[in-house]
């Protein structure tokens, strides 16, 4: 029987993947991670704006980029939940902060971790715990809805576990609710359970566990046009200011919304209205 056992073993052993290499963190100063096979792409080319130009936010900008040169300059730190109305530079923020660091001259990496692949951010830690590199690690657009399971993966990455966060790696995760999940879901497990505050705490306990909450409220029309402005002076658009605030109103109220991804929709229908590539 012996025989017949090594050679299934061996060919079991053939059947398998070869071990996947270790990542190139020097690839690249941003990256973008993959399940199925696991794999960290590198971005060469970040789709981000100056952090100068983020208007209105300016206590959050603040805040978050003291944090994040804390953390590159080997300092404590804490991870950042930022959360409030849509369009209002939440995820320009993280991305624009991440250049500003670097271009300081402090090495540090921006990995992104899309929401459903959560589960397997256990593996993803394992590749950056081992490096020697200082890595932001950032969720887009968290939430969870009713029945989601992948919030219990998050609590790794930010204080669960015995492992707890590796001490290179910070966690900022961008999201339009404040407890990461509904109101109306909120409220639907108070009234349904045999324990309220039990029913709801696991839940709700998950943003206690960001240090930093960073609020983004709806702007005002002012910084809405200020907003533009400031994307006109940085591309050298040319325009008066009376036609930019006629412009920029109709344009806002043909959308029903301020918001800076409003400023930023117009400011692009007027540069290619002038011929102008972004």
């Amino acid at each position: 029987m012996t025989d017949p056992l090594i050679r299934i073993a061996a060919a079991l052993e053939r059947l398998a993947p070869a071990p996947a290499p270790a990542p190139d963190f020097t690839a690249a100063d941003a990256f973008l991670w993959h399940t199925a096979p696991d794999r960290l792409e590198p971005v060469m080319r970040v789709n981000r704006v100056d952090l100068a130009q983020l208007v209105g936010i300016d206590r959050a900008r603040d805040t978050l980029l003291a944090n994040t040169l804390q953390f590159a300059r080997g300092a404590a730190a804490n991870n950042a939940l930022l959360w409030g109305a849509r369009g209002m530079g939440k995820s320009s923020l993280v991305k624009a902060v991440h250049a500003a660091v670097i271009g300081q001259g402090a090495a540090l990496k921006l990995v992104e971790l899309a929401r459903e692949d959560l589960p397997s951010v256990g593996r993803l830690l394992t590749h950056l715990r081992a490096s020697d590199q200082r890595f932001v690690l950032y969720c887009d657009d968290l939430s969870f809805s009713h029945d989601d399971q992948h919030y219990k993966s998050l609590k790794a990455v930010l204080d669960g576990g015995i492992e707890g966060r590796p001490e290179n790696v910070i966690f900022y995760a961008t999201s339009n609710r404040r407890h990461l999940m509904p109101r109306d879901m909120i409220e639907n497990e108070r009234s349904t359970a045999i324990n309220p505050s039990e029913a709801v705490e696991e839940k709700v306990s998950l943003s206690d566990r960001f240090g930093l909450w960073l609020g983004f409220h709806p702007c005002g029309q002012d910084e809405y046009l200020a907003m533009i402005a400031g994307y006109c002076a940085a591309y050298g658009i040319d325009i008066t200011p009376e036609t930019l605030r006629a412009e920029a109103i109709e344009w806002q109220a043909t959308r029903g919304s301020r918001s800076g991804r409003v400023a930023w929709q117009y400011f692009t229908d007027l540069a290619g209205r002038r011929g102008i590539a972004l």
